[in-house]
């Protein structure tokens, strides 16, 4: 069977709809909750066919139901969406382990964006969520504020023991707030009115449902290197933007944001990547940091103009410390790849994302 997974409005149900010869159950539906209250007599009526069960988290016991699917009616090809990973919560009692491949439904990526159309710098503005990117901004900050409340109302009150709204609502607006930054729990903590664990639960919940990305720092325990604080990115750059507030784009904007794609990038194209960031004590920090097996250290730097590269002073940190490591700077088009110094005799490949995607995968 295949889990499909992804944010709120991400485009679950709209993929699941288009599957040719697929037979949609909505169990949002009490009508289809009812008929998989008997899960037996349900699946021994669909032989030989494919389904898709949507939402499957309004079920009582949607893994119950995916286990009898999988071990016992193997002729039924299932697919099941739903907002985080199995493992996410208490109702999936088992992650189905060996009996799924799981998709996670990104936000748009580089290949969506040449079938919708548009630039990326609209894409950069208005979000990778297609109804905010093909809705435009004039209802923009009003959806945001509904997606916010569907989420807590639908996802998070269903499926996570959080009872407090007002402290998980003003923790995942400074979290989008932040998006981007090194993470300290005791930040939040004050102005959330919750404790550590509290704080760090919440973390938990919003990275379980794709809301928040978590990159731990890389180090090899040197004693000028970061080793702890991670960095936490939103799930992408429009809900940045309407957290901030901002009414028109900079051009400090366009480089934070294009650093959230990059990253959206590695996560649709390379899933099995795992990236880290790297930062000193002294504040020399590369953005992006993968090790690849066989292949050895890949630092990644984000600039959103070729024409005036940004300060690389972190990628020359990091190849002073590790000068086997292979240092990019990736931007958003480019017609060849070339060099930039960083000093000495070592050297950065200018890349675009095409490059950045040969070198992970």
């Amino acid at each position: 069977m295949v889990w499909l997974f992804g944010v709120r409005r991400i485009g679950k149900t709209t993929l699941c709809q288009s599957l040719d010869s697929a037979e949609y159950f909505d169990c949002e539906l009490p009508t289809v909750r009812r008929q998989l209250a008997e899960p037996e007599r349900f699946l021994a009526g669909l032989r030989g066919k494919r389904i898709v069960l949507d939402e499957i988290h309004r079920l009582p016991r949607p893994s119950e139901v995916l286990k009898i699917a999988a071990d016992h009616y193997p002729y039924v090809k299932v697919v099941a969406t739903g907002s985080s990973t199995l493992a996410a919560t208490a109702k999936f009692s088992d992650t189905l382990a060996g009996r799924k491949v799981a998709v996670w439904l990104t936000p748009m990526m580089s290949r969506d964006l040449e079938e919708f159309g548009g630039s990326l710098e609209t894409r950069l503005w208005n979000g990778g969520v297609p109804p905010f990117f093909l809705g435009g901004t004039d209802s923009a900050a009003a959806e945001f504020e509904e997606w916010l409340d569907a989420f807590w109302a639908r996802d998070i009150q269903e499926l996570f023991r959080i009872e407090r709204r007002s402290s998980f609502r003003r923790f995942t607006e400074m979290l989008l707030l932040n998006s981007g930054g090194i993470f300290e729990a005791t930040t939040y903590t004050g102005p959330c009115e919750a404790s550590r664990p509290t704080i760090s639960n919440y973390l938990q919940v919003l990275q379980e449902t794709r809301v928040a990305h978590v990159l731990a720092p890389f180090s090899t325990r040197r004693a000028s290197e970061i080793v702890k604080a991670p960095k936490v990115y939103a799930l992408d750059t429009g809900f940045v933007r309407h957290a901030r507030g901002l009414a028109s784009p900079r051009p400090e904007d366009y480089g934070c944001f294009w650093e959230h794609y990059v990253l959206n990038e590695i996560h649709a194209r390379a899933p099995l990547v795992k990236p880290r960031y790297w930062r000193t004590k002294h504040g020399q920090e590369v953005d992006f940091v993968v090790m690849r097996r066989g292949r050895g250290l890949l630092a990644v730097e984000c600039t959103w103009s070729e024409a005036s590269l940004r300060d690389v002073s972190g990628l020359a940190a990091l190849k002073r410390a590790y000068s086997e490591a292979e240092a990019v700077v990736v931007v958003p088009v480019l017609s060849r790849e070339y060099k930039v110094g960083l000093g000495g005799t070592t050297e950065a490949t200018v890349v675009d994302l095409e490059g950045l995607l040969r070198r992970l995968v």
